[in-house]
């Protein structure tokens, strides 16, 4: 497992964080300029040195989304002691990696040509910047992995569909190995998305006190950026070779609301969940902690609470990641299963910084607060949902 995050590259500057209950969110000062826009937060993943391998011609069709993406991914390919190994040319490894877009700036160059009429600034490598799949093509290529591409460009829920569909891939016997997660870079323009959906905060004056899912006084989301990957791979493989095992994928449930494109489901939310435990032929009360998605949104935070309390009820602790790191979208499920991993393996669980008044509209769950929660567990929960009613759920066990 590795990963590029707001709070930090590594599991010890990620737990250091937490620890400190301190988010990563700050004012963007450059994004005052945009007449109409009311958000200026975001949340910047922490800064990463780019190796001198990745050089211009290795690096030529990647924007930061891409780049991000490769970089956690050979980073977790040395964690799993697979970086170089014949297997990644096989095809018996695969990819399923996703972002809800691919480079902003890439798009950019396109509508410039039909406003100016001229292809100035557009070059063979502007399309693979901005396609949807350049993250899953782009670490493919790099690595020279020949196995199957699913690109999971799914919004909300690209990194934990990426992680579903990897140990799905798995689990059939059509692979061995699956690099999985998901990548998104900070832009002003996906923050003009939600901003015309009023669903941003506006805090722009503290930072520090927002987002603040399930609160009373939340006000919207805080877009970040980042990119987390985890490496999957057949358990008899995995130990025939002595691999280190942080975590077994047991259980993963998807499905789509059917209802509405923005509006929340509570029922297929809490069905998502079901078909989790179902596929890890476990009851509600295995899991020792619930990883919420925790957007703070006024209708996502009150229909995830209902959906959670009619599963797991009101005694399995419940902390979201994004009050500290922000919404990375596509990255967002690959870096809160790595995140939960560590917090199952350290046997704590984060609280929810800015926490201070559960919402009357969300659901009583034993949401953790103050300075965190000692929790030993054998299984827990991660949770996310997107645009387009599309719901996620993965069961993740301690090794």
């Amino acid at each position: 497992m590795a990963g590029i995050s707001p709070l930090g590259n590594d599991w010890a500057s990620v737990h250091h964080r937490l620890l400190e209950c301190r988010n990563a969110v700050q004012r963007i000062a450059d994004w005052a300029q945009y007449d109409g826009l009311n958000s200026h937060l975001g949340a910047p993943a922490a800064a990463f040195e780019l190796p001198a391998h990745y050089s211009r011609k290795t690096t030529r069709s990647m924007g930061r989304v891409a780049l991000m993406a490769t970089i956690a991914t050979e980073w977790a390919l040395a964690d799993a002691g697979l970086l170089g190994d014949p297997i990644l040319k096989s095809g018996r490894t695969g990819i399923a990696y996703g972002s809800a877009t691919g480079s902003p700036d890439a798009l950019e160059d396109f509508t410039r040509m039909v406003w100016n009429k001229s292809r100035d600034g557009v070059s063979a490598t502007t399309y693979l910047k901005m396609m949807s799949h350049t993250a899953a093509v782009n670490i493919g290529v790099f690595f020279g992995i020949t196995g199957r591409i699913i690109p999971t460009s799914s919004a909300c829920t690209s990194g934990s569909q990426g992680i579903g569909f990897a140990y799905e891939s798995i689990k059939a016997g059509k692979q061995t190995v699956m690099v999985a997660g998901g990548a998104e870079e900070l832009d002003v323009r996906e923050v003009a998305i939600f901003d015309t959906l009023y669903a941003t905060s506006v805090k722009n004056e503290a930072p520090e006190t927002t987002p603040r899912a399930f609160d009373r006084d939340r006000d919207g989301l805080v877009l970040g950026e980042g990119a987390g990957t985890l490496i999957l791979e057949n358990r008899d493989h995995a130990l025939a070779r002595g691999a280190k095992i942080h975590a077994e994928v047991v259980g993963f449930g998807t499905n789509s609301d059917g209802t509405h494109v923005t509006f929340p489901n509570a029922e297929m939310m809490r069905a998502s969940m079901e078909l989790a435990l179902d596929d890890a032929k476990l009851t509600p009360g295995a899991i020792g902690y619930v990883n919420a998605h925790g957007t703070a949104t006024d209708q996502g935070d009150a229909a995830e609470s209902r959906a959670t309390a009619a599963v797991i009820g009101a005694r399995t602790p419940v902390s979201t990641l994004k009050n500290y790191m922000g919404h990375t979208l596509g990255a967002c499920g690959a870096l809160e299963a790595w995140m939960s991993i560590e917090m199952m393996r350290n046997g704590w669980v984060a609280p929810n910084v800015n926490l201070e008044n559960v919402a009357p509209d969300c659901a009583a769950l034993d949401y953790v607060v103050g300075a965190g929660r000692r929790v030993e567990c054998e299984y827990v929960m991660s949770n996310n949902f997107a645009f387009g009613g599309i719901n996620t759920s993965l069961i993740l066990r301690r090794n």
